[in-house]
């Protein structure tokens, strides 16, 4: 597994991380970790777009009954 070293973290962000770290119960370098990992694993929107229009078609042929709100308000109204 490759290491990466960040140099001039500026003072606020780093106590900010560290506070997150610790209350967390993580360590600040695990903090740091899983914040990278989660930035890195985000979706670029051309990304997003290809998984909203995938799961439009998977969906596209499903007729859903009507809508919970619809329900809810039969409910109330008994």
């Amino acid at each position: 597994m490759a290491d990466i070293l960040i140099r001039n973290v500026d003072p606020k962000s780093l106590k900010r991380l560290k506070a997150r770290a610790k209350r967390n119960g993580r360590s600040l370098q695990s903090e740091a970790k899983l914040a990278l990992e989660r930035l890195a694993g985000e979706m670029t929107p051309e990304e997003m777009r290809a998984e909203l229009e995938k799961w439009q078609k998977r969906f596209a042929d499903r007729k859903f009954s009507r809508s919970s709100v619809d329900s809810i308000r039969e409910d109330r109204e008994r």
